[in-house]
């Protein structure tokens, strides 16, 4: 990995991801027009497992073969159930199939030691009172936390970036923050966190994480990107606003053509569930109905339920009430157009609400890469 200030990266950068979902660390690169090779991705989309995981590692133990021991991980997926990230992703970049993984807890990243520039996952948002509290990788242990520790450990990536819930900070009184500040502080990598607002980022939405980065090359400086004036509102992303196709990338920078579009009927309210999604709450749940925000709240994996008007994110077109498509979904979480949408409306907003917002990343990268 080539990097040098104010300069184009003079050759592609070796990126792996895990809990990859639809691939925002992906996309920002392609957006910043970033030459880059896909080394792996991970992701079960939460299909089923036939056998235990005990079982399943027992066995793996016992193959020496990385490519045997995919087959056999591969031969262990219930095949009624889809893998519906894996869709996703296979559409939208190019990787081969076979370093596409369907579990971090089975995937052996020596297999991958030394290859990667830029490792990138943020685990589910578990609960961690798995956590002990003895001294390093061990005391994440029983975690997803710890796959993705254990796979730093083994891969060795010259730079990574973990993502989660702001929260993470203070579960459990903070003290689960402090096992995860010694968990990275013994693989020993020079380590930056913060916490980041997708709205400070040129993203309409309210959405903050938690970014840790972490530098192999101690000597490495690094600060967190400068915030940004926000250029748009929510309502520039909506396709009333902006017809299908119409909402781009000039190089990082997203575009808009003002051209008006039509939203599907089948994205209207109707008479009968109205009433609920304007109520207020009830049993001291009380949440006031805005709709038509400017920046929209944070986008939900399970917005094909449609929640109340406090909670989820409702607009007017041709003064009718209607939700979120998932293209204006995925327009929130900074993905252009041309990201391919080849599963059902419900998948792709669990998706949209599972991901990363690409824009937050490409601030991250360019202070990565020392790029203006």
């Amino acid at each position: 990995m080539v990097i040098r200030g104010n300069k184009k990266i003079s050759q592609p950068i070796n990126i792996a991801t895990v809990f990859s979902g639809i691939g925002s660390a992906e996309f920002a690169l392609k957006r910043m027009n970033i030459d880059y090779n896909l080394v792996f991705a991970c992701d079960n989309g939460e299909v089923d497992l036939i056998e235990s995981e005990d079982e399943i590692k027992k066995n793996l133990s016992k193959i020496e073969s990385f490519d045997k021991g995919k087959e056999y991980i591969d031969s262990n997926i219930n095949p009624r159930r889809t893998n519906f990230v894996k869709k996703s992703y296979l559409a939208n970049y190019d990787i081969d199939e076979n370093h596409f993984h369907h579990d971090a807890r089975f995937l052996d990243g020596n297999q991958y030691r030394d290859e990667v520039d830029l490792f990138v996952g943020g685990s589910p948002c578990q609960s961690f009172t798995l956590f002990g509290y003895q001294k390093g990788l061990e005391e994440a242990r029983g975690t997803l936390f710890y796959e993705f520790a254990r796979l730093i450990n083994e891969i060795q990536p010259k730079v990574f970036i973990y993502e989660n819930v702001q929260g993470l900070v203070r579960h459990d009184k903070g003290r689960t923050w402090e096992v995860v500040q010694r968990v990275f502080d013994s693989l020993n990598y020079k380590v930056h966190y913060k916490v980041l607002d997708a709205v400070d980022y040129g993203i309409p939405q309210k959405r903050r994480r938690i970014f840790i980065v972490g530098f192999k090359d101690h000597e490495r400086g690094f600060t967190f990107p400068d915030e940004v004036e926000l250029q748009y509102t929510m309502q520039d992303f909506l396709i009333d606003n902006c017809a299908e196709g119409y909402f781009t990338a000039k190089d990082e920078v997203i575009h808009i053509d003002r051209i008006e579009g039509k939203v599907d009927e089948k994205y209207f309210l109707s008479e009968r569930i109205l009433p609920g999604i304007m109520s207020s709450g009830t049993n001291g749940f009380n949440m006031k109905p805005e709709i038509d925000l400017s920046i929209a709240r944070p986008l939900m994996s399970s917005m094909h339920k449609m929640h109340r008007a406090g909670v989820d994110n409702y607009v007017t077109t041709n003064n009718k009430i209607r939700r979120l498509t998932p293209r204006e979904a995925l327009r929130l979480m900074g993905f252009t157009d041309d990201f391919k949408q080849v599963v059902s409306d419900t998948q792709m907003y669990r998706q949209a609400g599972n991901s990363v917002v690409v824009d937050v990343f490409i601030a991250l990268y360019k202070e990565i890469f020392n790029i203006d």
